[in-house]
């Protein structure tokens, strides 16, 4: 017997809870591909209208998934500890070695541009989602504690990746790049490491304030890990492409491989 087509299922319309985060992935990847393509003060406007984007996705996902209390809560926590590592930083040298920011970036805070922050905004919240998808097969006594510790690695390699880009471009430059990853000479191995400790600390509060601040989720986490897996793999692509940035491009294209090979593996474990 042939259905009738009044009997098939129709698709599922998305909701416009759903479609707004999307749409600013969509803006966002495609700001990203025009970044290679640009020179000179256009380049530097994408790369203010890529932080810009992709901070307000964070912030906007955060609010529809999860509540307005956890959108205004990463809103300000992200801002505050990014503006508290990265002061303490210039100050010191500590945690991540000794670096300059250049004038091109605009008006400050404590010495730190403002866009820094808002870069911060828009990495932190979909290394923790995705490091909840990490963390999964963990035990839930342990959950907590391995999805920090993904969410911080996650974070941290996204910048490794990131640094060189913004070094190339001139935003900022290190008094001591040596020794660093093996094909990146730009970017000294200390700011690995102190990224590794700021995403420890900030992915520690950010799980306290969805814990405490969460509902339920009311979309899925699609747009942002989208955003995520462009910016890191689509960012390696473009670094080897048009940006003359090999060692980068291998890193970034090795570490997005090594968590998607993570993720199929656990996908395939599931009963």
């Amino acid at each position: 017997m042939i259905p009738s087509i009044a009997a098939l299922p129709l698709p599922r319309l998305r909701t416009a809870r759903e479609l707004v985060p999307l749409a600013l992935a969509a803006a966002l990847l495609a700001t990203a591909i025009a970044y290679p393509l640009a020179d000179g003060d256009t380049r530097n406007a994408v790369s203010w209208a890529i932080v810009l984007l992709g901070a307000t996705l964070s912030v906007v996902h955060a609010w529809l998934s999860r509540g307005a209390r956890t959108g205004l809560g990463v809103l300000v926590l992200v801002g505050g500890v990014a503006v508290a590592f990265e002061s303490v930083g210039l100050a010191t040298g500590f945690p991540y070695g000794s670096y300059t920011y250049s004038d091109v970036l605009g008006p400050t805070l404590l010495g730190v541009p403002f866009l820094v922050p808002l870069a911060w905004l828009m990495m932190a919240w979909p290394s923790w989602l995705l490091g909840g998808r990490l963390a999964r097969p963990v035990r839930p006594g342990r959950r907590r504690a391995a999805r920090i510790a993904w969410a911080a690695a996650v974070f941290a390699a996204w910048d490794v990746v990131l640094d060189p880009q913004m070094v190339d471009a001139g935003y900022w430059t290190w008094a001591h790049p040596s020794p660093g990853l093996p094909g990146i000479d730009t970017v000294p191995l200390t700011n690995l490491a102190g990224w590794l400790l700021a995403g420890v600390v900030l992915m520690t509060l950010l799980d306290l304030l969805v814990e405490r601040t969460a509902t339920p989720p009311a979309v899925g986490d699609a747009a942002p890990l989208l955003a995520l897996a462009w910016m890191t793999l689509g960012g390696a692509l473009a670094h080897a492409g048009w940006l003359g940035l090999p060692g980068s491009a291998v890193w970034g294209a090795g570490l997005g491989a090594a968590v998607l090979a993570v993720l199929a593996v656990q996908h395939a474990r599931q009963p």
